[in-house]
């Protein structure tokens, strides 16, 4: 059974989302705010985390990085719950190393398919392929393919699994944008679609064996 780690301060946020999920079969943890979430992510190695953005003590943002810092949560997969939906706000997690966002007031069909993607796409990727995204960063793609530092920046966001739109609202781009550095990228490598790319990116960037 896969346990999920909560994070928010509002109390009935909080337990409407656990017990959506624990209706769904998953396990799930509790904290009521960042810190305790910290503690409790290192303590228990919950298989995903979801967690709020606006908290007192310690954000959103500082929870992910301080779990990004750590060798047992580098690679949990965190989705980010947010009732701002401003793109600079969540431009700033995503660079951070989140998985996905939601905007509250979330709908649990939608918190549901989101969940199941990303452990799905754990269970896809296992752990050393998570390390082998990790180090696809845009500087790294840049210097091993010959990218441009936008094209690379794109590049990225892809090998991590992101679709042209959620691109674009990340980076603040048009999707027409996203789409033309894309196909600009794949000329450049040789490749016809996204699948190749990322292989190919991961090829380059990641020392076999």
């Amino acid at each position: 059974m896969e346990k999920i780690l909560v994070i928010d301060d509002d109390a009935k946020m909080r337990r409407q989302i656990a017990a959506l999920l624990s209706a769904e079969g998953y396990q799930t943890a509790e904290a009521h705010n960042g810190r305790e979430g910290v503690a409790l992510a290192l303590k228990e190695k919950p298989d995903l985390v979801v967690c709020d953005i606006t908290m007192p003590e310690m954000n959103g943002h500082r929870v992910l990085q301080a779990l990004r810092e750590q060798p047992g949560t580098a690679a949990t997969p965190f989705i980010f719950l947010t009732g701002w939906g401003e793109k600079e706000d969540l431009r700033a997690g995503m660079n951070l190393g989140a998985d996905d966002y939601l905007v509250k007031p979330v709908e649990p069909t939608d918190l549901l398919a989101a969940v199941a993607a990303r452990l799905r796409r754990r269970k896809q990727t296992g752990g050393g392929r998570a390390a082998s995204v990790a180090d696809a960063t845009p500087a790294a793609l840049a210097a091993a393919l010959g990218l441009t530092p936008r094209e690379a920046e794109i590049l990225s966001w892809v090998v991590q699994g992101k679709t042209n739109p959620e691109i674009g609202t990340i980076l603040g781009i048009q999707l027409t944008t996203v789409k033309k550095h894309l196909e600009s990228t794949f000329v450049k490598l040789g490749v016809e679609n996204r699948t190749a790319a990322v292989t190919l990116a991961l090829e380059k960037i990641v020392p076999q064996g």
